[in-house]
């Protein structure tokens, strides 16, 4: 919650940005996150969406704001318009569109898929990003790199790691898991990935619809890398539904071993809810570990 003259100061800012005059009449929360605070904002007549945070976290949002940026840019698939970034006395916070969701229906997944593959055709020289950003509130590396394989074992798998290691984890998990990160080119023998723009965190809760038919996706971590990394975190907390895979195939068809890479990807997002909320991960981070380790021994 926040005051009055923060809010204030929020609408003061958006009216800088947008050269219209915004005075708020309403304030509404918004459930749905676990690391925000979100708020609808209205005016006589328009709203906007506003995420509030600790004033320190200013770069998470300037992130998210530049990374929504460079999607809309593509002109492949729709996320809600930044408006602005900033801080108030006590908050950072980011103001976006505020967009009327609905329910998705198979046709909204499919054209979710043909987009989405159109998004994965946009590259660059290099993998990482122009910045670090973060993976829910964790810090996401993003040095750039023009070898995928030593791109993820540093700035994904290893970072997480090091993290888990200053967390006290065992030693097992540690130990285990370099010994996967410095194995990584066998997953890659056949497979030479190219550095796409990707979403970064595209699980079914970053996803929507909205009531005009339009597949959206929002809460970005983006950066440039394999474009196997998104579609596996789609099968990692619930698969989006076959239209979804059937669609993205037709436009840009994955590896044939796409699947032996997919738990590799996943255990990123593993160790990082290990990391984020506690040690009911941990069983399923060694067991991803192994498995993949067995893979290659």
């Amino acid at each position: 919650m926040t005051n009055n003259k923060n809010w204030q100061k929020i609408s003061a800012q958006i009216e800088q940005v947008t050269h219209q005059a915004f005075s708020i009449r309403s304030t509404q929360a918004v459930s749905g996150g676990c690391i925000n605070a979100a708020y609808s904002i209205q005016s006589d007549n328009k709203s906007y969406f506003v995420k509030l945070n600790q004033l320190q976290l200013l770069p998470m949002f300037e992130a998210e704001f530049l990374g929504l940026k460079e999607l809309a840019q593509t002109k492949t698939i729709k996320v809600p318009e930044p408006i602005v970034y900033g801080v108030t006395d006590s908050h950072a916070f980011i103001v976006l569109e505020k967009l009327s969701l609905v329910s998705e229906t198979n046709k909204a997944q499919q054209i979710m898929g043909q987009q989405l593959a159109q998004l994965h055709k946009i590259k660059q020289a290099f993998f990482g990003w122009s910045m670090d950003n973060t993976i829910g509130s964790t810090r996401q590396m993003n040095n750039a790199s023009n070898d995928w394989p030593s791109f993820w074992a540093k700035n994904r798998l290893g970072f997480q790691l090091s993290l888990a290691a200053n967390n006290g984890y065992d030693e097992k998990l540690i130990q285990s898991g370099y010994n996967l990160a410095e194995s990584l080119t066998d997953f890659f023998t056949a497979y030479s990935p190219q550095p796409s723009l990707l979403h970064g965190d595209l699980w079914s809760g970053n996803v929507a619809t909205t009531d005009q038919g339009e597949a959206v996706i929002y809460d970005p971590a983006c950066y440039y890398g394999d474009r196997e990394t998104d579609i596996a975190m789609t099968e990692l907390f619930g698969s989006f539904n076959a239209s979804f895979y059937a669609a993205y195939n037709e436009v840009y068809p994955l590896h044939v071993d796409y699947s032996l890479r997919r738990p590799l990807y996943n255990l990123y997002h593993i160790l990082n809810h290990l990391n984020l909320f506690g040690e009911s991960y941990l069983y399923q981070a060694q067991n991803m570990i192994d498995s993949l380790l067995s893979e290659i021994s």
